[in-house]
């Protein structure tokens, strides 16, 4: 079995580079001096930019996203960004090299058995009604449905980018609903936590699950909150004890969770439901985006982010208040100042 070595969060100027890396991005294109390539490289630690010059870019094979790629070269910098000037590239078959698939796909920290699991334990709490229960059952223990749940990005790139991001998001977005109903007793519990369960169920769909994170042509086409209704709709016709109204304020809190129509809302929220599931996918994607932008910085140091193109900002981490010591814990410099002067 092959090992990777070298990773993206490894990489630094002047490093020479002979690793296997998946092609998340490749473009050919036209200079004054030849053809090359603008690859983006990526592993399970990050993607970094590539480019492959005239003459080498004349001897490589032609390359697409998705392709595993032996990339020999060495690590330069560009508007102060690593980027990785390539000598050769070989693309390799996967299974043939006996690659390990967690080398090369970020993924959730979270097992997705024991989220969906935590999807499922909220579900027996709060969805008393019987026919929401059985519904959110149904679909979630759909053998396509669960097992493309288990693999999903919850995005490309923008937030939860990572295989099981989708069920993380979703999680998020569930428990932070059912805060909403403990600060808001008027809200809907029971269709707020099918809805939260369902909001992003097209982006399984929208996305591919392999090393590239890519749109489907489905998913260009339509869009994860079309393809989520569709997927959907089969078993909102068979949920014969779920009272039509309760199926039309679904869909509209599926369709409106975006919030506003130059965000890709079909429809802007019109019901408190519709709000509140509105503004925990915001929050939980925004935090996210935030913790991942901020990642790199130190434990307990401060510093800013690189521009944020989502969020249209550089991003702070700020020092934290202190947290208090537990009662009878001396103070380490105290505890030293015991201890005896050698010398």
């Amino acid at each position: 079995m092959t090992r990777k070595q070298t990773f993206v969060r490894d990489l630094a100027p002047g490093q020479n580079v002979d690793d296997v890396f998946v092609l998340v991005e490749a473009r050919a294109g036209q200079a004054k001096n030849g053809p090359f390539w603008a690859l983006t490289l990526g592993d399970s630690s990050g993607e970094v930019d590539a480019k492959i010059f005239s003459p080498h870019s004349q001897t490589c094979p032609e390359l697409a996203s998705g392709m595993v790629v032996r990339i020999r070269g060495q690590v330069g910098t560009y508007r102060d960004q690593p980027q990785i000037i390539v000598d050769g590239a070989t693309v390799l078959d996967p299974d043939a090299e006996g690659l390990r698939l967690c080398d090369f796909v970020p993924a959730s920290k979270r097992d997705p058995e024991d989220m969906l699991a935590d999807i499922e334990r909220l579900c027996k709490r709060h969805l008393v009604h019987k026919p929401w229960r059985t519904l959110c059952r149904r679909v979630l223990t759909d053998a396509d449905i669960k097992g493309r749940l288990a693999l999903a990005p919850g995005a490309i790139s923008v937030h939860h980018a990572y295989a099981g991001g989708l069920l993380e998001h979703t999680l998020g977005v569930c428990e932070l609903c059912m805060a909403f109903c403990d600060q808001y007793p008027q809200l809907d519990r029971q269709i707020l936590l099918a809805a939260a369960i369902f909001h992003d169920l097209g982006k399984a769909w929208e996305y591919t699950a392999g090393p590239a994170r890519e749109h489907t042509d489905e998913g260009r086409l339509l869009g994860h909150i079309m393809l989520g209704l569709e997927v959907l709709e089969p078993f909102l016709a068979k949920a014969d004890g779920l009272d039509p109204e309760l199926k039309v304020h679904l869909k509209h809190l599926i369709l409106s969770h975006h919030g506003e129509l130059e965000f890709g809302s079909p429809k802007r929220p019109k019901t408190a439901e519709a709000f509140a599931l509105h503004f925990a996918d915001n929050m939980d994607a925004k935090m996210n985006t935030v913790a991942t932008a901020t990642q790199d910085i130190a434990e307990g140091e401060t510093g800013w982010t690189q521009y944020l193109r989502s969020l249209s900002r550089f991003v702070f981490r700020p020092r934290h208040t202190p947290e208090p010591r537990p009662e009878g814990e001396k103070e380490e410099s105290n505890q030293l100042c015991l201890l005896p002067l050698k010398g």
